[in-house]
């Protein structure tokens, strides 16, 4: 069988991740821009006993919509490297489904992609 034909799957599992995380980003934004979720987010940081609300919104809103976004774009990376069977593609993948590793989810990706045929028809040896 030829790795085309084996490996057809590995990169839209990668373009659902992006699908995945841009929804996520698009909730957080709804949020963040709505008055009630605003709201929501400072009598949470109220709560945790933080006195400077307004600099830890502005905090917490930047930190994790830039992750968010770094997310997005790690996965359309990897989807669009390992659909052109590019090695750049097999890196970022690898680093995606390590990341996701933490979530013990991305496990079973990662021992595939470091798996010698995979490797192999990514041109990484």
């Amino acid at each position: 069988m030829s790795p085309g034909n084996r490996l057809r799957w590995l990169p839209y599992l990668f373009a659902a991740g992006a699908v995945f995380w841009l929804i996520e980003l698009t909730q957080f934004a709804a949020v963040v821009a709505a008055p009630a979720g605003r709201e929501q987010l400072r009598q949470a940081l109220l709560t945790a006993g933080i006195t400077n609300v307004n600099t830890m919104l502005t905090v917490e809103v930047v930190i994790l919509a830039s992750l968010e976004v770094a997310a997005v774009v790690l996965h359309g990376a990897a989807y669009y490297g390992l659909r052109a069977y590019r090695a750049w593609g097999w890196v970022v993948a690898v680093v995606v489904a390590a990341a996701w590793s933490l979530l013990l989810v991305g496990i079973p990706i990662l021992i595939f992609l470091l798996r010698r045929p995979t490797r192999q028809a990514y041109g990484i040896s």
